[in-house]
């Protein structure tokens, strides 16, 4: 099982899943922006040796100051994490929730967190019928059937691409709730001053946003991520964080790509022109793409397609193309896959793995074969 610690982008258990060295593989199984890293990144690393000695900054003082200007808050609203996981964990700890509630499929890190501090855990499904977006149906229905005292949402959610908006948030902060918004994604989003509620966090005592810069950067290596909320939660919350949890390497690599504009620009230019293109092919073969806002796409497989996603994951892995498995998202079925978007070469080459894969199967009548 490629997925055996929960996550795509597992090399190794792809080397003892599949036999082909961790090099040889086409990862569309982890959603990293394939342009990065930047340029920055390896000037920094360069670099790094001179100062390795050094203890890291115990509060990430530069790069608290560039996110600041960033999202226009105060620097007291943002706490910098070794990653999104480390923040998530975090707030779920300092929260204490009797009652947590998410919105299935999403991020399996979320349960995870809320199920390690014992607290009870509600599992609201979303609707295929409204290709799996958070609706105000949902949230109505939320509230009328848990007390949950913390909501834990995807914005892009993961593993659908859908963007959750940000009226139906202030409706469960207006019955009292405490609201994380995971907005790891939201990089990716252009609408992203319409949909993020990174500066609405820094100004409301129940409301969190986390934020990564491993996918957009692509440096997943380097765990770094922050969080943004009111400054009387992010102090209570910096009390609980392990000391010197963000090494100065990552510090530094993050100070470095915050201040690379022309990266950010060639990627969103990348994005708004191959996420079409691939869903185009996608569907020639006979998938169901849902509609994503971000770098990643979820499919359902073709009608006519006899193949589970696990048997489809597991021909592909031995070409050498790794997808995720969507029947390992609570809420999916085994008629449902996770793929990221890449480059057109690479691209080019899932689209001829899938056609493979599928005539080995038996064929379809999909419209690319």
């Amino acid at each position: 099982m490629l997925e055996r610690y929960g996550h795509g982008g597992d090399l190794r258990t792809a080397e003892e899943c599949f036999g082909l060295p961790s090099s040889s593989f086409l990862d569309f199984s982890s959603n990293m922006n394939p342009l990065g890293p930047p340029d920055a990144v390896r000037e920094t690393l360069a670099r790094y040796a001179v100062y390795i000695d050094r203890y890291p900054d115990p509060v990430s003082r530069k790069l608290s100051a560039m996110l600041s200007e960033r999202h226009g808050v105060e620097e007291s609203a943002i706490l910098i994490g070794n990653g999104a996981a480390e923040l998530i964990d975090l707030v779920v700890r300092g929260l204490r929730p009797r009652t947590a509630a998410v919105a299935v499929p999403c991020f399996s890190e979320y349960g995870d967190a809320i199920r390690k501090t014992e607290a009870a855990l509600y599992e609201g499904r979303l609707h295929e019928a409204d290709h799996y977006r958070l609706e105000k149906r949902w949230v109505e229905k939320a509230l009328e059937q848990t007390d949950a005292n913390l909501y834990m949402l995807g914005s892009p959610n993961n593993p659908t691409g859908a963007l959750v908006e940000p009226d139906l948030v202030k409706d469960l902060l207006a019955h009292g709730a405490a609201v994380v918004v995971d907005e790891a994604f939201m990089d990716f989003v252009p609408e992203e001053e319409s949909y993020s509620l990174a500066h609405e966090a820094s100004q409301t005592h129940n409301l969190f946003v986390i934020r990564s810069m491993t996918k957009f950067y692509s440096i997943p290596g380097i765990r770094l991520g922050y969080m943004l909320g009111h400054p009387e939660k992010i102090a209570e919350l910096r009390r609980l964080q392990v000391p010197w949890s963000v090494n100065s390497l990552a510090q530094s690599i993050g100070e470095a790509v915050l201040a690379d504009e022309a990266f950010v620009q060639n990627s969103m230019r990348w994005l708004q022109e191959e996420r079409p293109w691939l869903m185009d092919q996608l569907e020639a073969l006979g998938f169901h793409v849902y509609s994503s806002k971000t770098n990643y796409l979820l499919l359902r497989l073709p009608n006519d397609c006899s193949l589970t996603s696990t048997e489809l994951q597991g021909m592909l892995g031995l070409k050498g193309v790794l997808i995720r498995d969507g029947s390992r998202f609570p809420g999916l079925d085994e008629r449902h896959i996770r793929i990221a978007v890449k480059l057109r070469e690479q691209n080019e080459r899932l689209i001829a793995a899938l056609k493979a894969c599928i005539w080995e199967q038996g064929g379809i009548t999909g419209d690319g074969i």
